[in-house]
């Protein structure tokens, strides 16, 4: 069973995804900031993280660089709601992003995505 663990601040997108992917048949696994999504996938990598840009402690972009530093295996798809979104994800796909999505995404086009990623 692939594994996917999902950092956001947002409880509220946490328990969408987290349905959606259990639904699917994966395993998830959650932080709510950067720094304890990094300590997480330290701890047990997982096959795919998603996470979020704009967060306290840690943001996304930060976390992504240090995971990709330490990983460069790690597959990563960011999401955003902030105001500069297309920028942010620019941002985020430079420092190692497989996919990226402006939130509100559709769930199938990222549950097609999480599929092409653990597949490939």
């Amino acid at each position: 069973m692939a594994t996917i663990l999902i950092i956001d601040d947002e409880e509220i997108i946490r328990v969408l995804l987290r349905s959606a992917f259990e639904a699917a048949g994966y395993e998830v696994t959650e932080a709510t900031n950067g720094r304890e999504g990094l300590s997480l996938y330290r701890h047990r990598p997982t096959d795919l993280v998603i996470t979020d840009i704009v967060m306290p402690e840690l943001n996304g972009l930060d976390m992504l660089l240090e995971l990709t530093r330490e990983f460069l295996d790690a597959k990563v798809i960011a999401i955003s709601g902030a105001g500069e979104e297309k920028n942010v994800l620019d941002v985020a796909k430079l420092l190692g992003a497989r996919q990226t999505f402006q939130k509100p995404f559709s769930m199938p086009h990222l549950l097609g995505a999480v599929r092409y990623e653990l597949e490939h």
